[in-house]
């Protein structure tokens, strides 16, 4: 009875200081929001949740509780500083949104004990914030055995995924209980029908740099990357482990192999910032060649068969030369023409056989598109912002396209570098434009993945995430597949935007999949030097 009495004066405190009904979502529509900030600092709210807390979990003892950041802070605070009181101290911990970029650099802040765990947070809606919480702790081999929330905003059925893993799910309120609707809270959870065929990790991963490294790329028998720690991979795609691998030589601290690799004709090639690009046997890892002319090299390659050449960014340490464009032989690594410009590059270039051009960024703010033959510049074009990633060619309506730091996408002539259109998001565009059919995909730091018409230059659809996106898309059976900074990989609805499924990682996401359309696996890459080797479910 004193429990009910307590719950019941939490809801008339929630109802009166936490539900805002003529809240304006981004639409300018009008709807309701819970704002727990106005209540979870007020030590006689937090006192009482704790109360109620140990009344639904006491016969439960002994436990630990987390939760993950903002919400759980508080809450996870009170429940621990109450046990003290009830003579029943309780370890607790903090799981954090994504791993901290400085300092200890942790994803989870406190101990974790051995005994049972109660996850506790504020509200409980789509369930994938939970989600991600199980998935780092079972990474850890940690069980779940219980959720507390104050407030459920779907049917328990909704939860049948959590449910169905032994998982106790407790909620003080429903959304009946305010008088409150959720249009869509009959929906069931996103089935995540993605297994984990095998697991693979380079050491000593570098958390500080939240940007695309090297991405994944692959051939029948082997997965391709560079690694924070100097050795570039080759992993077996049946079992995950290593084929051979490659160390470079000195690089900067922090900084190894951002080059994503390409291969042609059994030989892989990628640069490094030890200042090298590098030619090595897909089969042995035995150099080829090495081209040693840069001081750093994070670009990655792009190839042109037709011509024999190898294109690639290079940085440099010297006054008034900082970056460069370079075509190398294929075949030696000899030079064949260079350019050379003020400003570093990061971006990679992108080749068109069907105009024999190349097109490159630069942190001048300028793309450069040069005759792939001899290196003659035929045009420049200067944005508002840095070009970092690459470009996407449609020889068809005679465009090129990238993104800008200046948060546009621009689709600019072939032949003249004259502008075509563009199109504003709300962030720095970092991924590579994707062309399929009549639509460009691309995603942007504004945590929206775009579909835009390639001939009206109106937006189809924009599917916006919890993460940024720096990744590139990729279609997989009429499918678009992205990862994002909150850990997941999505799969969207290519014609309508609408997502499908997910897979969630622990680490931040910021590099494109590989996908073998034979064995149909997909190679999930993480920034942590992770690579997740997955298969659909039926």
């Amino acid at each position: 009875m004193k429990n009910k009495i307590k719950i019941e004066k939490l809801k008339k405190i929630i109802a009166e200081n936490a539900l805002i009904t003529d809240w304006r979502n981004k639409s300018g529509n009008s709807s309701w929001i819970f704002d727990f900030r106005n209540i979870f600092f007020k030590p006689e709210t937090l006192d009482l949740i704790a109360d109620i807390f140990w009344d639904l979990f006491k016969k439960e003892y002994p436990f630990q509780i987390s939760g993950q950041e903002f919400a759980a802070i508080p809450l996870v605070s009170a429940i621990v500083m109450k046990s003290q009181q009830n003579k029943k101290p309780l370890n607790g911990f903090i799981i954090r949104k994504s791993r901290k970029p400085t300092g200890t650099q942790k994803l989870i802040e406190g101990e974790i004990t051995d005994e049972k765990i109660i996850l506790v947070d504020d509200l409980m809606n789509s369930g994938t914030t939970i989600l991600r919480q199980i998935k780092i702790l079972e990474n850890l081999d940690k069980k779940v055995d219980a959720i507390f929330s104050l407030i459920r905003f779907r049917d328990l059925e909704y939860y049948k995924p959590l449910t169905d893993k032994g998982i106790k799910i407790i909620s003080l309120f429903t959304l009946d209980d305010f008088n409150i609707a959720l249009n869509d809270r009959k929906e069931k959870i996103y089935p995540q029908n993605f297994k984990i065929i095998w697991y693979a990790q380079s050491p000593n991963p570098n958390y500080f740099h939240i940007v695309p490294k090297s991405a994944p790329i692959i051939d029948n028998e082997k997965v391709y990357f560079g690694s924070d720690n100097g050795y570039f991979w080759a992993i077996n795609q049946t079992d995950g482990s290593a084929a051979w691998k490659y160390k470079i030589g000195f690089f900067p601290r922090g900084k190894a192999i951002f080059s994503t690799p390409i291969i042609y004709e059994n030989t892989i090639y990628f640069g490094a910032y030890d200042g090298n690009v590098y030619a090595l046997d897909s089969q042995t890892g035995k150099r080829k060649w090495t081209f040693f002319e840069a001081d750093w090299v994070g670009s990655s390659p792009a190839i042109a068969p037709d011509l024999n050449l190898l294109f690639i960014g290079l940085e440099f340490g010297l006054f008034k030369k900082q970056g460069g464009i370079a075509a190398l032989d294929i075949k030696t690594g000899k030079k064949k023409w260079e350019y050379i410009m003020p400003e570093y590059i990061h971006s990679s270039p992108a080749y068109c056989p069907e105009k024999k051009v190349v097109a490159v960024g630069c942190n001048d703010f300028n793309v450069y598109l040069f005759d792939a033959k001899n290196g003659k510049l035929k045009w420049q074009f200067k944005t508002e912002g840095e070009i970092k990633y690459s470009f996407a060619f449609n020889p068809e309506r005679n465009l090129v396209l990238f993104g800008s730091f200046d948060g546009n996408l621009y689709a600019l002539d072939i032949d003249s570098g004259e502008i075509k259109g563009k199109f504003q998001t709300q962030d720095k565009i970092y991924s590579t434009p994707l062309i399929h059919k009549d639509n460009v995909y691309f995603g942007s730091l504004d945590k929206n993945l775009y579909s835009v018409n390639l001939d009206t230059g109106k937006l189809n659809w924009k599917f916006a995430a919890s993460g940024r996106f720096f990744a590139n898309p990729v279609i997989i059976d009429e499918k678009i597949y992205i990862g994002a900074t909150d850990g997941r990989m999505y799969e969207i609805d290519i014609e309508t935007g609408k997502l499908l499924d997910f897979f969630q990682a622990t680490e931040r996401i910021t590099n494109k999949i590989a996908y073998n359309p034979q064995t149909k696996r997909f190679f999930l890459p993480t920034y942590a030097n992770e690579i997740y080797c997955l298969e659909k479910k039926n």
